[in-house]
């Protein structure tokens, strides 16, 4: 039996309690450490082939740090080409913020967590700015504080293999905050 990606985050220590502020500033009693469960190779490459089955792309991107081990399992999954959404412009050598062709490409923009999903706009504006298409971001936990309806508005379907409340529990996710 396969187990559900909250499991297999869960068993790889990717929860950890105490009082974190996130990307977003928002401070919580929890904090979903993606990056060190996908560490594990046989975690990052479950979550590689799940990912390849929800959308058509003919790129995978991932923002730089957390969605770019993801992206590389993902491209090694289904064969297709990823790009690298850097944190930011990139001043010296052949500058830039993105690494990889995506202009004119349908791209599958892909995240650790989102939270309200400030980390994926910016990366859909980048690949926007290069004349990428994007409709679609995967996010490996979504904490559903906001990510889904701020990507809606922009006309892009949040897709989460998992949402925080499958890892922590339903009380503490609707209660993150400290």
């Amino acid at each position: 039996m396969v187990k559900s990606i909250a499991h297999l985050l869960k068993e790889n220590g990717a929860v950890e309690y105490g009082e974190f502020v996130l990307a977003s500033g928002v401070k919580s009693s929890y904090y979903l450490d993606v990056k060190s469960a996908i560490a594990n190779p046989a975690v990052l490459k479950v979550i590689g082939r799940e990912i390849k089955k929800i959308a058509s792309f003919d790129v995978v991107a991932g923002v730089a740090v957390g969605g770019v081990p993801i992206a590389v399992a993902t491209a090694l999954a289904s064969g297709k080409p990823y790009a690298i959404i850097r944190a930011g412009e990139k001043l010296h050598g052949k500058g830039g913020q993105i690494i990889g062709k995506v202009g004119g490409l349908a791209v599958l923009l892909v995240e650790d967590v989102t939270t309200s999903g400030g980390s994926v706009i910016r990366g859909i504006e980048a690949l926007r700015a290069e004349g990428a298409f994007v409709d679609t971001v995967v996010t490996v936990v979504d904490r559903e504080a906001g990510a889904r309806d701020a990507l809606a508005e922009r006309g892009v379907h949040l897709h989460a293999l998992c949402r925080a409340r499958e890892i922590v529990g339903d009380e503490r996710a609707i209660d993150p905050i400290f």
